[in-house]
């Protein structure tokens, strides 16, 4: 399902000690690191260098070209907690022409204190989409609060 959120006002979120900040090739690595760890195995990645390989993918461009003003990482002190993947424009002929968010992930350690929310209230200010397993009610839930609503619906 593909999921549609217009710009508006981001609603007031604050995750103590979490900074955000851009990614970069620099953290490819952590970020691979990362990517895999959050899911479940076989979801994502099917092995840890196949993630590595994916992150590697999306910074060469593979799925679009890499949003540096919407992507952020979210930093918990020196450890990387979460991630907002945004390309400018995806490359897949479903997708609407506007930017959209490739992955969304934070890690297992530190889900449920609002990292995912900071993450997508960053990109409020711009028409966003991103794709979601019609099953994967937790991710729903969050994004029809953030104010996602179905391309189907015509929103």
């Amino acid at each position: 399902m593909i999921l549609i959120r217009h710009p508006g006002a981001p609603q007031p979120t604050a995750v103590p000690g979490v900074v955000l900040r851009p990614p970069s090739v620099a953290d490819t690595v952590e970020l691979g690191h990362l990517y895999f760890a959050s899911y479940d195995p076989g979801i994502a990645a099917e092995s840890e260098q196949a993630a590595l390989e994916d992150i590697n993918l999306t910074f060469e461009g593979g799925y679009g070209v890499l949003s540096p003003t919407l992507s952020r990482l979210a930093w918990a002190g020196d450890q990387l907690v979460g991630a907002l993947l945004t390309v400018e424009r995806a490359p897949w002929p479903d997708t609407p022409d506007c930017p959209f968010i490739i992955e969304l992930f934070t890690a297992p350690s530190h889900r449920r204190l609002g990292i995912a929310r900071l993450l997508l209230n960053h990109c409020a200010d711009a028409t966003v989409a991103l794709r979601v397993e019609d099953n994967n009610l937790p991710a729903l839930t969050l994004y029809r609060s953030a104010g996602f609503r179905s391309v189907a619906d015509g929103n």
